[in-house]
């Protein structure tokens, strides 16, 4: 297991979540107070690769440097704020699912088992029954 690697590659998709997360703000900011300009970036965002939050950024730098600047410093903002909480959010999260997991699989293998239990003990009074 190669933990730097892990971490590394979760960073970048952290950072190009971020940059969703900026874009859809300004996305919405725009709508309120430059609607032409909000239809421009919508259309460029929904036609331009998201996924890679670096591409995207260099490709709207090319088009729009304004709004990739806008769009860079929110994504800073937004990264200064989420990520103070986001280990022990990570952290409790996944035990917590991990915790409800367990616990649905338990209930599902223990219900099987009651019911394949139940199944056989019919079986076997019937069989007594027609002897």
């Amino acid at each position: 297991m190669d933990i730097k690697r892990i971490a590394k590659d979760t960073a970048k998709t952290l950072t190009s979540y971020l940059t969703y997360q900026a874009v859809r703000i300004v996305m919405g900011q725009l709508r309120e107070t430059n609607l032409p300009r909000s239809y421009w970036f919508n259309e460029f965002a929904t036609r331009d690769k998201l996924q890679d939050g670096e591409a995207f950024i260099a490709s709207l730098m090319q088009e729009n440097a304004d709004l990739a600047l806008r769009v860079m410093t929110v994504r800073q903002h937004l990264a200064e704020e989420v990520t103070e909480f986001l280990p022990e959010m990570v952290v409790t999260g996944i035990q917590q699912a991990n915790i409800e997991h367990r616990k649905r699989h338990l209930e599902r293998i223990t219900q099987m088992s009651s019911d394949d239990f139940h199944s056989e003990a019919d079986a076997g009074d019937r069989d007594s029954q027609s002897d």
